[in-house]
């Protein structure tokens, strides 16, 4: 069959994708770019937010639609079978059906290595088929090894998402994600050392190694055996070790990886950042809140001073070193003072980038319990804020960068200015600048910054 994935939310769903894409192309079936040529489309949910959520359950709905011959004037497209994979399922068990009763199959988290199976078993006849893992399953064939180094990279020919680490253990009170993804589980290193080897060996120069606490990882199972090599620099963390063993990689240009926690700013991380030239100078640290109060509200399990000593250790090594994050604003009991605190602690981090979220209780999360207190107009209001603080800080951290010499690795055409061409420094700042010569996409080049703005460096070519 021709097929297409619609994805929604993180970079997780993202690789998910990529990972089912890679089985539908080994069963025989095409990829297609547009709704209208394929005949079998699956939605990847995300239900981290109501919207997210939202989002991929009207798209199905308008698929669904287009399947029925109840398109918006009458289109039908060639759909003959519609499925819906990820956190949204799990969430909502066999409610689905009811919320979607054309759907022709759902599939949860850690048993995507199904769907193959499934869309025969929908082409044999059989539709409203359900899939969701236990709580405690642990992940097996595809979902416990998602190599997928012969299928397409996550954003790019040079560029690709790896998995290491999936589910979560930390069970924030405002945070459904251990509910949908299960309990934490670290690939076994020298599975996620040869798929690297392997994308480096096609030409991927970039790799970013997922998790939804990534620094946990080989925390809650063994990620090295003792048949495995002793690390050459006598590493005992599993996390730094792997960033050594992936150094070593021919080829390969830069390892990044995302979430981070700030109980995992070890020593240790610290040394193989040094160490390790490969390993990107930037980290996205979520802090959600400068309130110690709130923070243990959160159950995030750390406090102010302990989240600005991680950074505090980040920055002594290298000043530029980029530090981005997550907010939520209008926690339930979230005051004017709270929020003041969230404020002072972003100036004080100095933040290169930040994302801030209004807050939205999500159905079984501890926080949903509690009154949501704090008026919409208000959240607005605090976003704002937290927005224009950025503007200027970001300004401010870019301009320190003027006249120094970047080393960025080309995207290609900028998206906005078709004359010039786009990249990332290791901060994974973008960096813009009028070509002077014959360039290649995942080039890397080196640029000296001439002008800077919040989110944007501009330059040219050194």
């Amino acid at each position: 069959m021709k097929y297409l994935i619609r994805t929604y939310g993180c970079q997780m769903n993202v690789r998910d994708s990529e990972a089912v894409g890679a089985l539908l192309d080994a069963a025989g079936h095409e990829r297609v770019a547009e709704e209208r040529d394929a005949e079998l489309v699956i939605v990847n949910s995300c239900t981290v937010r109501d919207m997210a959520e939202r989002k991929a359950i009207g798209k199905c709905g308008n698929l669904i639609a287009m399947k029925e011959g109840r398109g918006k004037g009458g289109e039908t497209g060639k759909v003959k079978v519609v499925g819906l994979m990820g956190c949204a399922v799990k969430r909502m068990g066999a409610d689905v059906f009811k919320s979607l009763p054309g759907l022709d199959f759902a599939v949860g988290p850690r048993r995507f290595g199904l769907i193959p199976r499934l869309v025969e078993r929908c082409l044999a006849g059989e539709r409203r088929i359900l899939e969701v893992p236990d709580a405690d399953e642990v992940p097996t064939g595809l979902d416990a090894h998602p190599d997928t180094s012969r299928g397409q990279s996550g954003f790019a020919c040079f560029q690709s998402y790896v998995t290491v680490l999936l589910g979560c253990d930390n069970r924030c009170s405002y945070c459904i994600v251990p509910d949908v993804r299960g309990h934490e589980y670290s690939r076994p290193a020298r599975e996620v050392v040869a798929e690297v080897a392997a994308l480096a060996s096609r030409g991927v120069r970039e790799v970013c190694l997922l998790g939804q606490s990534v620094l946990r990882y080989g925390m809650r199972n063994k990620a090295w055996t003792e048949a495995d090599a002793p690390s050459p620099g006598g590493y005992t963390e599993a996390f730094p070790r792997l960033l050594e063993a992936l150094n070593g990689i021919d080829g390969l240009a830069r390892i990044r990886f995302t979430s981070a926690h700030p109980k995992g700013c070890t020593d240790e991380l610290v040394r193989a950042y040094r160490e390790f030239p490969k390993a990107c100078r930037h980290l996205h640290l979520p802090v959600q809140s400068g309130s110690d109060r709130v923070l243990a509200e959160m159950g995030r399990h750390y406090t102010r001073a302990e989240y600005l000593a991680a950074i505090a250790k980040l920055r002594a090594f290298d000043p530029e070193f980029a530090i981005t994050t997550d907010i939520i604003v209008g926690y339930p009991g979230e005051t004017e003072a709270d929020f003041e605190e969230t404020r002072s602690l972003m100036e004080e981090a100095g933040f290169d980038n930040a994302f801030v979220f209004k807050y939205s209780p999500r159905p079984g999360t501890r926080s949903a319990a509690l009154p949501d207190d704090v008026p919409t107009e208000e959240k607005e209001r605090r976003d704002q804020v937290l927005l224009a603080d950025q503007q200027r800080r970001g300004l401010a951290r870019n301009q320190k960068l003027i006249g120094t010499v970047r080393e960025v690795l080309l995207e290609g055409p900028s998206l906005r200015n078709a004359a010039r061409w786009s990249g990332r420094d290791s901060g994974n700042r973008i960096v813009v600048f009028e070509p002077t010569r014959k360039l290649a996409i995942g080039e890397l080049v080196q640029v000296k910054i001439t002008e800077a703005h919040p989110q944007i460096l501009v330059g040219e070519l050194a």
